[in-house]
């Protein structure tokens, strides 16, 4: 039978899941706590890091309605909400990852679409959202609603927009300003897990209870 702090600790994770643009899974095993200290700080402008129990976290995924994530809850788990821009959230767990190679990055999901480990390094490798919103709304040359639009959007929204972007140009083979038509015409629809480093590296301590290794 669940007890009154499982029930709470899923309750919060789901609450992370439905609240953020997306999660990135990893795993953090052989690091130590000033490294995953370290970490927290320099993403905490994009994402916020916590410790998580794969169990707890499986319970909160489903309720929260996202697929793709149960296999990867293996062995210590650590998840990366992201809070602000998803590209940038990806560059600080690429760049940790190379300077620090305990740390794993296993999957993800964006805006409700599973990612492999070679999606978020690719995420991690596009312009920032600053820089890709900077050059749509200078193509889209005079339609200032629409851009004025995009710059209000909630990022998983944007994410959506940015994605199509970048697929037409990528499929007509030239500037910019030849994707503008179809990005334009995507409309825009309009933290409190646990934030304290493991007690000793490679051993998590959950939201409720204290990490697992399965």
């Amino acid at each position: 039978m669940a007890t009154p702090e499982k029930v709470a600790a899923i309750a919060e994770l789901t609450e992370k899941f439905r609240s953020s643009g997306g999660a990135v899974l990893t795993e953090y095993r052989g690091l130590r706590v000033s490294q995953i200290t370290e970490l927290r700080a320099s993403m905490r402008e994009h994402a916020t890091y916590a410790v998580v129990k794969n169990t707890l976290t499986k319970r909160a995924a489903a309720e929260a309605g996202i697929e793709g994530l149960d296999e990867h809850l293996q062995g210590p788990t650590a998840i990366a909400f992201v809070t602000g821009d998803p590209v940038e959230a990806a560059k600080g767990l690429r760049d940790f990852a190379k300077a620090n190679p305990a740390l794993v990055i296993k999957g993800g999901v964006l805006d409700g679409r599973p990612l492999s480990p070679a999606e978020i390094t690719t995420l991690a490798d596009l312009e920032s959202r600053e820089v890709l919103l900077a050059k749509l709304a200078g193509a889209m040359k005079g339609n200032l609603s629409k851009a004025a639009g995009l710059f209000a959007a909630p990022l998983s929204s944007t994410a959506r927009v940015v994605e199509a972007l970048r697929a037409k140009v990528e499929e007509q083979g030239g500037p910019l300003s030849g994707a503008t038509s179809a990005a334009a015409d995507e409309t825009p629809s309009a933290d409190s897990v646990d934030t304290t480093a493991p007690a000793e590296a490679g051993a998590g301590t959950d939201v409720a209870e204290g990490g697992d290794e399965g």
